[in-house]
Parts: structure tokens; sequence; C-alpha cells
């Protein structure tokens, strides 16, 4: 069954789709005023679609239920977290591509992107896939299952624009497990834009600017 989405279009007959994902205990409608932010202005039509993580149980929050793309079992982030529900998220993700490419848009024109959690289905989904894909938002997050990466990497994504954005005092996710997925991903010759930002775990207007150039620039 596809995921639940929020759905925003830009401007009729959208040539473009971003599917931007949320953090831990959020939902789809998290992100959704951040469009208006967004100065898109000499870009195509644009579907922005927020799809609802899956409910499940979240170790590290006490077992509570909460909308979760992994579970998380301590703050060791990437090192701990569940496989088989990343797995499950990235399937799932993998859903919501093959239905924009059904709607008629174009798989190099899809991005996908996300916050935290969505960060992590973003860079696990989106360097494994294996069409090209028209970029990746990265926000606050990190590469989860590190260990298989390297074998599962696709091709096809291997020059994919990668922007990638992180709060110096970020009390949830240390900038510093950030930069340790920078330099695996340098290491293996991606082009990520990397930026810093004087921010907690959260997103500023700094931030959105870099994505509008970042995302006029890709669909120029």
């Amino acid at each position: 069954m596809t995921l639940k989405t929020v759905e925003l279009v830009t401007a009729p007959n959208p040539t473009v789709a971003v599917i931007w994902m949320h953090g831990l205990g959020a939902d789809g409608n998290d992100f959704v005023p951040i469009v208006k932010e967004l100065d898109l202005e000499g870009c195509p039509a644009i579907r922005f679609v927020f799809p609802h993580a899956p409910m499940m149980e979240v170790t590290i929050n006490g077992g509570r239920m909460m909308p979760a793309w992994f579970d998380i079992s301590s703050s060791e982030f990437g090192r701990d977290d569940d496989e088989r529900s990343v797995r499950n998220s990235e399937v799932d993700i993998r859903a919501l591509i093959e239905r924009e490419k059904e709607r008629g848009i174009a798989t190099d024109k899809i991005l996908i992107g996300g916050f935290s959690q969505g960060c992590a289905m973003t860079l696990q989904t989106g360097l494994r896939y294996p069409e090209k894909l028209g970029g990746l938002l990265c926000l606050s997050g990190y590469l989860p299952l590190e260990d298989s990466f390297e074998a599962e990497r696709s091709e096809a994504n291997k020059n994919i624009p990668i922007y990638y954005g992180h709060g110096r005092g970020d009390q949830v996710i240390p900038i510093t497990r950030a930069q340790q997925t920078l330099a695996l991903l340098q290491k293996h010759g991606y082009n990520v834009e990397w930026h810093e930002y004087d921010m907690p775990h959260s997103v500023c207007m700094e931030e959105i600017d870099d994505i509008s150039n970042f995302l006029k620039r890709v669909l120029a």
C-alpha cells in the first residue's frame, strides 16, 4: 500500500517532483509551509510530495508508537538503526518514486529530500536507486546502514547533485555525525554541496535560501 501523502503543486502540469520526508514523530504536514518560503523563480512547475511515515514503536522513546521511518534504540545514530525498518521504508519511498514516473515525471526530474530521519532515508534510498534521480536534499541527518553502502550504491547516481546542511548547535544529531557521512561521500567521489549553520536541530532562513539556490541550479 502506497504511503499517504500531502501534495502541493507550484503550477499546473508539473514536470518536476520533490519527495520530502519529515523527521521522527512529525508527519507529512511538517514541511508543507516551507514551500511558500522557497524562492523558485524561473523553476519549472514542481509537485512537492510530503509522505507520512508509518506508525511504529520507537525504542529510544520508550517504545511509544509514533510516525517513524525506522526504529532507533540509542543515540549512536547510524550504528544501531533497525535494518529491517530502514529497508521497509526504502521500499515505500521507491514506490513513491515509481508513482511519480507513472504520472509522467522523468526519473531525472525526481528529487528526494528529508530532515533528520527523513535525511537518513534520502541518503539510503537515493544513493541506492538504480535509475538516475535529479538530486538529493539532505537536512540534519546521516547515512544509515553504512556497512552495506559500498556494495549497494548505484552507479546511476554516482554523480547526483547533493545538498547537505547541518546545524553546528544540533543537540539531537551532532554535526560530527553528519561530517562522518560527508567524509564517506567525498571519499567515494560524490558531488556534495555542504553547508553549516548556526542553528540547533531545525531549519533556518539561511538554509531555505541555500535550498532555493540549489533547486534553481539543478532544475535550470
